[in-house]
């Protein structure tokens, strides 16, 4: 009976914990696209039709006009209802949404994504259940270790991704 080591077999199977991965990175790209569809459309979940992005609504404006708190709050109230802030942001969801659902530009999302995360943990300080700890702490570490668990190699486009040339020129992209 031959034996398989376990570089051998890990470099031909893919384990349950990669698919544990994988369906984490999926479901994280998820949240970021609902966030992304439901304030583009106002489909009624977190926004409502009339303050939809394409109705004219802002995406930034409520958030950061009423739910900031904090040290930093006067900061983000200022942000409140900017253009540039608004385009930013809605391309962040989508495009960390895209890139965790497809399995693309993992170190990329996970970097974006984690900024995104913290940055909004910033503007409402101090959690009311906890001393530090919330859900955006929480999903930045996830997405650092998605990215570090390389997810995006299971049930995504990782590994074609990778073998881009401009990837390979690139190793940021990966």
């Amino acid at each position: 009976m031959a034996t398989v080591n376990a570089t051998e077999r890990t470099a031909t199977t893919t384990t349950p914990a990669a698919y544990v991965w994988a369906g984490l990175r999926i479901a994280l790209g998820w949240v970021f696209l609902w966030a992304f569809l439901d304030k583009t459309f106002g489909l009624g979940f977190a926004t409502e039709k009339e303050a939809a992005w394409l109705e004219g609504g802002s995406p930034t404006a409520g958030f950061l006009t009423h739910g900031t708190k904090g040290p930093f709050a006067e900061f983000y109230q200022g942000m409140a209802g900017n253009a540039f802030a608004d385009w930013l942001f809605m391309l962040g969801l989508l495009g960390i949404g895209l890139a965790l659902l497809l399995g693309i530009g993992m170190r990329v999302a996970a970097a974006t994504g984690a900024l995104l995360l913290i940055l909004m943990w910033t503007a409402a300080l101090w959690p009311e259940n906890n001393p530090f700890m919330d859900d955006h702490l929480i999903y930045a570490g996830l997405l650092i270790g998605l990215a570090l668990a390389r997810a995006e190699d299971t049930l995504g486009l990782g590994k074609s991704w990778g073998d881009l040339p401009v990837v390979k020129r690139h190793p940021l992209l990966k």
